[in-house]
C-alpha cells in the first residue's frame, strides 16, 4: 500500500510587503565586497538573504558574463562548484571564489571526464553537445555547450549528418530531442533534486490549486514535464511568472527560485513543488553556501577556484561556438 501523499502543507509563499534591513552580518558582506572590488554572483537556488546582497542573480552562464562586464578585480559566486569554474574560464584574469569548495552536483558528478572520453573514444565521429551543468573536463571534451534556455536551438543547427550524444542530463536531453525531433544518445545523468518531483505528488498539489497554471525545469522527469503548463529554464520562468494572468502559480524547481520570484513579481502567490516526502524541494549543495561562508570567502580571499589554462582555453571553445551560434 502507498504511502499517502501530502500529509503536510504545500509551501506557500504570498505576495511580499516591503523588504527587511540588512542584517549586521549582511552589512559586513558588503562592505568587504567595496574593499576586495569584488562583485557577487547568486544563483536563482541561493537561500534569500544571499540572493538579497547578490549584485546580479540568474542562472549560471548569465552570471559569469555578467561578471565580466564589470571592473571587479573578484568574483565571488555563490552557487557549485561547475559555476564557478565556467566564470573562471570566462574570466581568465579575475580572481574566482567559491564560498564552500565542497559544493558539489549530483548531475555534474554523474558525468566524470575519464568515462566520457572512453565512451567517445568507442564511438569515433560522435559529436558531443553539453549541457553547462559540467565539469570544465567534460567541457573541454565537448564540441558545443547549452543551456536549458538554448538547447533546442543549439541542438537544431548541429550538422544534420552528425550522431549526437548529449551529456549529462538524460531529462533535458530527452525534453530537448521531443522538441526537435532529432535523436540523441543520451547520457545517463540527472539532478538528484529535480528527479525528486513525481507526477503523484504534482497531480496532488494541482488538486489542492485549482486553477493555478504549473511551470516546470526540463531537468525533472518527462512523466512530471507532461503535466506542466510549461517548461522553461529558470530565466524564463520570470517571464513566464510575471505574464501569465493567474495570481497563484506552482512552481517545480529548487525551492530558492521562488525568491527571486517573489522580489521580481512581488504581488502574486508562489507554491513550492512538492516531493512526495517533503513540502519543499531544496538541493542540499546550494545550500551549504551560508553568509558566514561568503563573508568568510571574502576575508581570507579563498577558496579560490584555479585551471590548468590549456584546460581552461579547450573548455573555453564550445562555450564561445555557443556564442556564436546564439547570434545567428
Amino acid at each position: 500500500m502507498p504511502t499517502e501523499l501530502l500529509d503536510f502543507e504545500p509551501k506557500v509563499f504570498p505576495p511580499i510587503k516591503g523588504e527587511q534591513p540588512l542584517s549586521d552580518l549582511q552589512k559586513e558582506i558588503v562592505a568587504l565586497k567595496k574593499e576586495r572590488n569584488a562583485v557577487i554572483l547568486a544563483h536563482n537556488y541561493q537561500i534569500e538573504p544571499i540572493q538579497k546582497i547578490a549584485d546580479y542573480l540568474g542562472d549560471s552562464l548569465g552570471l559569469a558574463y555578467a561578471a565580466k562586464e564589470t571592473a571587479a578585480d573578484v568574483i565571488l559566486f555563490c552557487g557549485v562548484h561547475f559555476m564557478a569554474e565556467t566564470a573562471k574560464i570566462i574570466n581568465p584574469d579575475k580572481t574566482v571564489l567559491l564560498p564552500d569548495e565542497d559544493a558539489g552536483c549530483s548531475l555534474s558528478d554523474s558525468c566524470p571526464a575519464d568515462k566520457l572520453a572512453a565512451w567517445q573514444d568507442a564511438h569515433p565521429g560522435i559529436y558531443t553537445v553539453a549541457y553547462i551543468n559540467c565539469s570544465a573536463a567534460v567541457k573541454a571534451r565537448s564540441d558545443l555547450i547549452c543551456t536549458s534556455g538554448n538547447a533546442v536551438k543549439m541542438i537544431e543547427k548541429v550538422p544534420k549528418d552528425r550522431e549526437i550524444l548529449f551529456v549529462p542530463d538524460q531529462n533535458l536531453g530527452s525534453w530537448v530531442a521531443r522538441q526537435t525531433g532529432r535523436p540523441m544518445q543520451l547520457w545517463p545523468g540527472s539532478c538528484y533534486a529535480h528527479v525528486l518531483f513525481t507526477a503523484r505528488a504534482l497531480e496532488k498539489v494541482r488538486n489542492q490549486f485549482p486553477g493555478a497554471p504549473v511551470v516546470a525545469h526540463p531537468e525533472c522527469t518527462e512523466a512530471v514535464r507532461d503535466l506542466a503548463d510549461e517548461v522553461c529554464s529558470t530565466e524564463k520562468m520570470v517571464t513566464f511568472c510575471r505574464e501569465t494572468p493567474a495570481d497563484k502559480i506552482i512552481v517545480v524547481t529548487e525551492t530558492g527560485m521562488i525568491h527571486r520570484l517573489q522580489k521580481e513579481i512581488p504581488d502574486k502567490t508562489f507554491i513550492a513543488g512538492p516531493t512526495e516526502t517533503c513540502a519543499c524541494n531544496d538541493c542540499r549543495f546550494m545550500k551549504m553556501n551560508t553568509l558566514e561562508k561568503v563573508r568568510d570567502a571574502l576575508r581570507n580571499m579563498t577558496p579560490e577556484i584555479s585551471m590548468d589554462e590549456e584546460l581552461r582555453r579547450k573548455a573555453a571553445v564550445p562555450i564561445e561556438r555557443m556564442l556564436e551560434w546564439s547570434r545567428a
